[in-house]
């Protein structure tokens, strides 16, 4: 044997990358649309014991903030930049080719997650992630911006801005998935019992590797969904209207020092109705919609406690950084009434209150997508204006609270200094001991916007780590320097909120107003008449910020804005076969125009079951069979169309087809025209609705679009085909406008 083959050998090992010594767990909670009154350790009546026990053993911070939307947030939130400056100037449903609001965060603005699983962390996310071009969804990717792309190991959860609590659109890792099978379902206690199971594996597995855990709730974002028991213990708790439960915040925020004293209540605006001018109807039917809304809250501080109890059991609590946070202020989208279905709200499609009342004792479940009035949106963010999509205070700050037993000192205190979105990622690197990388993956990084603040945790007189912050959103903008606020009165065109609330709608009227917010902690005195030199100084300020952050051309939603294309043309023309998987509702070819939909089956006697369809009664379209007679159903709020056959199918095989041009719908069996309809909605399904999930050939999971079937409704026949050819679209001005105006609603 030669001696080569038994010669000694230098072991080669391979040296993996650990943390810093003693590195600390990290899990970041991020709330959705949750004002800065709407916790309880932030004033609130709303029961949240467990979130309250974290402020007992951490810090509360008063003047932490936000970018005023949920997409951007999260992005300031992980990248540590600001929101333009990475792409994710609106929300991922709104993407244009213009560098602040393409919607794809570059490569040169490495996440908070990449950074740490470059440094030997555990990554983990678990909900809400809206990050990912919607466009992007489908199962061709491309992946980059889903969460394992961006340095996450693991994730389970959903990747739009919204989904139903009852019926969500789940992925595991970059797989979507069904439901899980289980009585009673609902998402945030299956979002938190999947983030103790991963911290429990990890634990079992690895119990002296650190980890990340990004743990965003789809509460409270709209739909308002939680069971009777728990909005049950407010009944009658906001019978005294919103003006009161206002003032109850505020007075609860100056006696416990939250707000300082002598801070100033901002008046109710004429937007938000006198509680007295109410009629008895809207009282109680309003009343309800801010139980649910109260027991959504605590129903999600009960599932946040699962996975602060297991950090506890599980003896990691103490070296463990927790972050709770909101992403932006209090949410208006319900409008001055409420909805039972939001996203038919988006675009003017609103239930009168007799029709609201009618379905009163089903509000927060699975028939309605409910939404409260603006007037608690107003409420929740005591003391400050306006609300989430302004750059307002009431938009842009946020509650923020931070527990380290091991790191921080006077638990249950509070910080004062001037913080951002931006600054969480440098602050817990700099907690660490890390820093941001410059390169990555060999690309250079580009400009970090956030400071690390991570000495706030020790120090609560620290001075303060940021001097300058701009804030835009739709159009509403605002910029602090040093103490000082200027801020626009633009009112976006979203919502419908020009015709109720008082401000500019043009950018060549806009008044800009200055605050001092060393002095007036609510933004409630215009100083602007008092210092016009510096609020001219400000403004420039702004421009600059705004110019060197990608932030123009600001918002317009009827411009032409050109649209970031995807990483293939959308299809004209598709043909599908029956899967037990949906197809991505932003992959299918657009309805939106006209189309032509074919299925060719065979049928036996009275077959039924679903050949196509896509969405839930909150809004979608379904071709199906019920005991053989050929269906096709729409429904989008008020708007819907039924087209039967008016007899069963025959046994054989069969030729189905639908069309629709210029809202004339057309049922077409074996060549002959057998029922005639009208739709005069936006057929723009994926997108809008909120448990679509994508389109489902051969079955629909979920939830049902019209009663007439039960899901899983699998067709009972022979599918062989189902093809879907596009028409084309005349959109003009107006119906660009209501097109992104139900886009970017988040």
């Amino acid at each position: 044997m030669p001696s080569s083959f038994t010669q000694p050998v230098e072991p080669h090992v391979v040296e993996y990358v650990r943390p810093p010594a003693g590195a600390p767990n990290i899990v970041v909670i991020v709330l959705d649309d949750v004002g800065f009154g709407q916790l309880g350790c932030y004033g609130s009546p709303i029961h949240t014991p467990n979130i309250d026990r974290l402020a007992r053993g951490g810090v509360r911070f008063d003047r932490f903030h936000v970018t005023s939307i949920c997409s951007s947030t999260r992005a300031a939130l992980l990248t540590g930049r600001n929101h333009h400056a990475v792409g994710v100037g609106a929300t991922q449903e709104t993407s244009f080719a213009l560098p602040g609001y393409n919607g794809r965060i570059p490569k040169s603005a490495a996440t908070l997650a990449r950074i740490l699983r470059d440094n030997g962390y555990n990554t983990m996310a678990v909900g809400k992630w809206h990050l990912t071009p919607q466009a992007e969804y489908s199962a061709a990717g491309p992946f980059e911006r889903w969460p394992l792309g961006m340095g996450f190991e693991r994730y389970y959860g959903f990747l739009g801005a919204e989904t139903n609590h009852w019926s969500p659109e789940l992925v595991r890792d970059n797989t979507p998935i069904p439901v899980p099978d289980v009585p009673g379902y609902h998402l945030t206690e299956d979002l938190a019992r999947e983030a103790v199971d991963m911290l429990r594996a990890q634990h079992v597995a690895s119990p002296d590797k650190p980890f990340l855990l990004w743990f965003a709730t789809g509460a409270a974002h709209a739909p308002h969904h939680v069971t009777r028991e728990w909005f049950a213990p407010y009944a009658g708790s906001f019978d005294e209207g919103w003006e009161a439960l206002r003032e109850s915040i505020y007075r609860r925020q100056i006696a416990e020092g939250i707000i300082p004293a002598g801070t100033a209540l901002t008046p109710r605006p004429s937007w938000v109705p006198e509680w007295a001018s109410l009629s008895a109807d809207e009282r109680r039917l309003y009343a309800r919609y801010m139980e649910v809304f109260a027991g959504f809250v605590t129903h999600t501080d009960a599932q946040i406690g699962r996975i602060l109890d297991h950090l506890e059991s599980s003896g990691r609590a103490d070296n463990t950084i927790v972050l709770l946070m909101s992403d932006n202020g209090t949410s208006s989208e319900g409008g001055p009434t409420g909805t039972l279905n939001e996203a038919a709200s988006w675009l003017g499609d609103h239930a009168t209150i007799e029709e609201a009342l009618a379905h009163i004792d089903e509000i927060g479940g699975p028939n309605h997508t409910n939404h409260y009035p603006w007037g608690w949106a107003w409420a929740g963010n005591s003391p400050f204006q306006l609300w989430k999509r302004y750059a307002w205070l009431g938009g842009v700050r946020a509650p923020l609270i931070a527990r380290w037993p091991k790191g921080i000192t006077e638990p249950g205190s509070m910080r004062h200094q001037f913080t951002h979105a931006v600054d969480i990622t440098p602050t817990l690197l700099g907690a660490i001991g890390l820093t941001m990388p410059t390169v990555v993956d060999g690309v250079s990084q580009q400009r970090v916007d956030g400071v690390d603040a991570h000495g706030l945790f020790t120090n609560p007189d620290a001075s303060e780590h940021r001097g300058t912050q701009y804030f835009e959103m739709h159009g509403s903008r605002s910029i602090y320097h040093e103490g000082w606020k200027a801020t626009s009165n633009f009112v976006s065109p979203l919502f419908d909120e020009r015709s109720h609330i008082t401000g500019s709608h043009s950018y060549d009227t806009d008044v800009w107003q200055l605050f001092d917010l060393a002095n007036d902690f609510s933004e409630s005195r215009d100083l602007s008449s008092e210092h016009p030199e510096l609020l001219a100084r400000l403004e420039q300020l702004w421009i600059d910020e705004a110019t060197s952050n990608h932030v123009f051309p600001l918002f317009d939603p009827s411009a032409n804005y050109p649209a970031h294309p995807h990483e293939y043309p959308l299809p004209r023309h598709m043909e599908y076969q029956p899967s037990d998987r949906p197809v991505a509702a932003g992959r299918v070819p657009s309805m939106f125009g006209g189309f032509v939909m074919r299925a060719t089956i065979e049928c036996g006697d009275r077959t039924s079951g679903v050949l196509a369809g896509l969405g839930d009664h909150q809004g979608g379209w379904v071709l199906h069979l019920v005991d053989g007679e050929p269906r096709f159903d729409v429904v989008y709020g008020h708007q819907r169309a039924h087209l039967a056959m008016g007899e069963a199918l025959p046994r054989g095989e069969h030729r189905i087809d639908v069309s629709m041009n210029a809202g004339a719908l057309v049922l077409t069996v074996d060549d002959r025209d057998v029922a005639h309809g009208r739709f005069g909605g936006l057929f723009m399904f994926p997108g809008v609705t909120t448990a679509a999930g994508g389109m489902w050939i051969g079955r629909h999971e979920g939830l049902a679009v019209v009663d007439t079937y039960a899901t899983p409704a699998i067709f009972g026949g022979t599918l062989h085909s189902v093809s879907i050819a596009s028409g084309s679209p005349k959109a003009g001005p107006s119906l660009a406008t209501t097109m992104r105006i139900a886009e970017g609603s988040d």
